[in-house]
């Protein structure tokens, strides 16, 4: 086909379309060519006539087109904006704790600076030497604070960030390097998109699912079939190798002929011929896919698509349809319609598939449908995904009638998708259902496992499909998502009308709180009809089932309910993380704390607009349990760190302001204390990413330990109580120690100054190897080649006479004493830290250390029991929801409450996934209080 350019270069016309706007699934407008061409006529123009900044034309050799909208008015472009920042957990905890060592660090410099001026009011001008002048200005009460203000300036490490984002991108690397998230059958390695937040992968505490492409393959297989009553395929499970089918195929069976003619029409497939001949179907769903190469198998082929002309083969014969109008498929009629006219008898048709109460439902008076519901209802007890298919023959008048309301509903540019809806609806009646497909979505590799797993890790599991309830159901029976009677429960909520849905939401409550005593899997389903009511009218009531349950299934929900139910976790304030593969699932995605997509067969939407992309669902528990958690253990102590190497040299500074008559005055030289944070304490922590306190095979068998994460029990105020502890009790060595041994030998400050820095060096090179759990090569030259580096800048500094330490190095290096002071201080700093690790470790071992120990011996740990949290409250908008667990706990808990014999909230194990769920999430209500926000 060509095209005169002359001609196009003529074309005159004018769009009417709306002001710019970010929906990218929206473009209502028109388009009106000028005389000679068309004389004022109106073209509709929608999404599917428009190419978006960024997109790729295939199938389409050339095309002619007019810029809309250019630059930043682009949908691309107005979509753009700043994205929200995420923040993890790590990061508010040391939000906070900033904040309380500024208020710490204020109140020392108001106490301090008080003190310094009373001495020099009553003692300093009683020396003559300190040479004080009588009157000072007005300003001379504000020197010393000032003073002590700037000693304590680094008690907070401005540093911290810096070395957080450089360590977070670390983390982001190690994903996208890591061989075993490879998917080897698309070569697709797994992705961090979003480099902030590693560490919150080690918190996950629910998993919000899609089914389709997510939990099952997407690969399409048509199995089973229902037509005019009579049932194919129930007996070898594939319909296209059943004789009987066949038969009525060859013999030309007109409810055969029409079905697979509705298989073969209604859809939106292009067929493309390939060089060597044969037909390759482009689909933008599998479903398409699935049944136009079924209905190819059984000789009604579609061969071709010449703009309104499609072209069929059935057997020897060609039939030509003339395709009139499209009902594009949308997520609230949930069914896709076609017009076509029969170039060879002129019958006007319309051919719909759908959802089966989107299709039956508007049967025609006479026809019986129990046969398809009973059909629908058995395809989806064996996880089988059902379509409905239907025609009608229109009368000419009928149409054209029609086809102006349908003309003037497609250009109108206020509320063209509703007005389409009710005209499409005056059409998509009285069908002559004509029978029932089955498509088969295989489970991924690795999905049962996957979601046990993570299950025995704490992780809680919801559900979201646009999918038939019994179809999600018997999925997440075979994914081991929910357990069968009379392990699991599972329990129906359903209902039209707001009455209906009280009743039965407080009925599953009910039985919820009921059943908390019992060793059994309690989940509940909900389909998007009843969710709409819920959130709307109960919403509270939802959230407090949201709590008790550590399961759902929430089927035939839409996109916008997805991110509701996200938002609803999140606002009692557990750790979400989202995963799914469509362009369905970016609103979830994005809302979720962490947003993991899909590189699969519905495009890359999901994984662009994710956090984390992946090529399969079983390599989100190696994403979680292992880089999760060791990006959490090593940030939680890089973080507290940082400030406990700031808080040794500060308390160093106000210890000396005690024997310098508390006059602010540093102890340390400036070139001392910069180098001090940027060279000589920073890089053995930056290699502190390398550490392992267990290896990845350990972690992956004994997942209940990614509890500690999840409960922040490496950073907290107790911890970081801890650090500062241990900052305060090192300072107080270093100081009393360099003092005592240097200032009765009468020796300059700048001598006192430098051996307190050296022990303070020596010091953080011992915590460090205390501190580290796995050597490599690198940590070893990190840590001792770094205090060995600080001899060297300090001897290269002594040797400039200007540097201001000048010689001073090669002193006290030539003196025992000062060798003597270096052990002195190492011995009496580290020997308390010792002396309790060793008693913790041998006498109150947490099931971290068990496993450590056992690594070490070489000899396997068959179980560690599971793992007791500690009570969180939680204080929000709302009045509280009061809900605890049972009294009587699961006698298989009780041996391993040691780690924290107080708790009350959840327990985690290693046994069959009913023996944890009992006592993490059967709640009753009384003292565990959690409020949740009331949106």
């Amino acid at each position: 086909m060509g095209i005169d350019l002359e001609l196009l270069h003529k074309i005159k016309g004018l769009i009417e379309c709306p002001n710019p706007d970010k929906d990218i699934r929206r473009f209502d407008a028109n388009l009106r060519l000028f005389p000679p061409f068309i004389d004022n006529d109106l073209c509709p123009l929608t999404i599917k006539n428009t190419l978006l900044q960024s997109c790729y034309l295939r199938n389409t050799e050339w095309a002619c087109g007019v810029a809309v909208y250019t630059g930043n008015e682009t949908k691309l472009g107005m979509s753009r904006g700043i994205p929200e920042p995420k923040l993890t957990a790590v990061d508010a905890m040391i939000d906070k704790l900033t904040g309380a060592i500024f208020v710490f660090q204020i109140v020392v410099v108001m106490v301090l600076g008080v003190a310094g001026n009373v001495w020099k009011d009553t003692e300093a001008r009683k020396q003559w030497y300190v040479l004080y002048p009588e009157e000072g200005p007005w300003y001379e009460l504000l020197v010393i604070p000032l003073r002590f203000e700037l000693l304590c300036s680094i008690m907070i490490p401005i540093s911290i960030k810096v070395s957080l984002d450089l360590v977070k991108s670390l983390y982001a690397k190690f994903i996208d390097w890591d061989n075993e998230m490879i998917d080897q059958e698309t070569c697709t390695p797994a992705h961090a998109t979003n480099t902030a937040i590693s560490e919150d992968l080690g918190q996950v505490e629910y998993i919000l699912t899609d089914k389709t492409g997510t939990l099952t393959e997407n690969k399409m297989i048509f199995r089973r079939c229902c037509i005019n009553g009579i049932f194919y395929g129930n007996e070898n499970g594939n319909a296209l190798k059943d004789e009987e089918l066949i038969n009525a195929v060859a013999s030309g069976s007109s409810d055969v002929i029409r079905f697979l003619t509705v298989m073969a029409v209604c859809n939106t497939v292009i067929p493309v011929r390939s060089k060597s001949g044969s037909i390759l179907y482009k689909a933008q769903s599998q479903d398409e896919d699935a049944l136009v190469h079924a209905a190819a198998l059984l000789h009604m082929v579609f061969v071709n698509k010449n703009s309104n002309t499609l072209e069929i083969k059935f057997n020897a014969s060609t039939i030509q349809y003339e395709a009139l109008e499209i009902l594009e498929f949308t997520s609230d009629r949930k069914r896709m319609s076609v017009v076509v006219k029969d170039c060879q008898n002129g019958r006007i048709i319309l051919l719909s598939k759908g959802a089966d109460e989107a299709i039956l439902p508007y049967a025609s008076a006479g026809q019986q449908t129990r046969t398809f519901i009973e059909a629908v209802d058995q395809y989806a007890q064996l996880g089988l995904r059902t379509l409905c298919l239907a025609w009608r023959e229109l009368k000419e008048e009928e149409y054209r009638e029609w086809s102006l309301m349908f003309k003037e509903a497609s250009s109108t540019l206020v509320d063209r998708e509703w007005r389409l809806a009710e005209v499409c609806q005056r059409l998509e009646h009285d069908f002559e259902v004509l029978g029932v497909t089955a498509i088969e979505d295989r489970l991924q590799d690795g999905v049962p496992e996957t979601i046990e797993t993570l299950r025995k890790a704490g992780i809680n599991f919801w559900m979201l499909t646009g999918d038939k309830q019994n179809t999600a159901i018997q999925i997440a029976l075979s994914c081991n998502f929910i357990s069968p009677e009379p392990k699991g429960q599972l329990l129906l909520i359903d209902g039209k009308t707001e009455d209906e849905v009280r009743r039965s939401l407080e009925r599953v409550l009910l039985t919820m709180r009921i059943t908390t005593s019992e060793p059994k899997d309690v989940a509940f389903a909900i389909d998007g009809w009843s969710l709409e009511i819920a959130l709307k009218h109960y919403r509270k009531d939802f959230t407090e089932l949201a709590i008790l349950s550590r399961t759902a299934i929430c089927c035939r929900v839409t996109p916008s309910q997805k991110a509701q139910l996200v938002e609803i976790l999140k606002s009692c304030d557990y750790r979400t993380l989202a995963i799914g593969d469509g362009g369905n699932d970016v609103r979830m995605i994005q809302q979720a704390d962490i947003g993991v997509g899909i590189s699969g067969r519905e495009g890359l939407q999901a994984a662009r607009a994710a956090d984390y992309s992946i090529g399969k669902f079983r390599f989100l528990k190696r994403l979680i349990l292992v880089h999760g958690r060791y990006s959490y253990n090593r940030t939680a102590f890089l973080s507290q760190y940082s400030f406990y190497k700031s808080l040794v040299v500060c308390f160093i500074q106000i210890f000396f302001s005690f024997v310098s008559g508390v006059s602010g005055t540093s102890l340390f030289n400036s070139v001392s204390l910069m180098a001090y944070n940027v060279f000589y304490t920073s890089v053995p922590v930056l290699v502190s990413v390398l550490d392992k306190d267990l290896n990845e095979d350990t972690v992956m068998q004994h997942p209940q330990i990614l509890f500690y994460c999840q409960a922040g029990r490496l950073l907290n105020p107790s911890t970081f109580a801890g650090w500062f502890g241990r900052s305060l009790f090192h300072a107080i060595v270093v100081f009393v120690i360099s003092i005592h041994a240097y200032a009765y030998e009468k020796s300059e400050t700048e001598e006192v100054s430098m051996v307190a820095l050296s022990g303070c060096i020596w010091l953080q090179a011992f915590v460090m190897t205390l501190e580290t759990n796995s050597f490599t090569i690198l940590q070893h030259l990190a840590v001792w080649g770094n205090l060995a580096a600080f001899y060297i800048i300090n001897w290269i500094f002594s040797a400039i006479p200007s540097s201001g330490m000048y010689t001073i190095m090669f002193r006290l290096c030539r003196q025992p004493s000062y060798w003597m002071t270096m052990l002195l201080i190492v011995a009496a700093g580290m020997g308390p830290i010792l002396a309790l690790k060793y008693f913790r470790y041998t006498y109150r071992p947490s099931k971290i250390n068990t496993l450590q120990q056992a690594e070490r011996l070489g000899g396997p740990i068959l179980s560690i029991g599971s793992i007791e949290p500690q009570p969180r409250t939680i204080e929000n908008d709302v009045s509280p929801l009061s809900i605890t667990q049972p009294k009587n706990r699961n006698p298989i808990f009780e041996p391993l409450l040691s780690d924290s014999p107080n708790s009350t909230r959840r327990s985690f194990g290693s046994g069959a996934p009913f023996d944890f769920f009992q006592s993490q999430s059967r709640l009753s209500t009384s003292n565990y209080s959690r409020n949740c926000k009331d949106n």
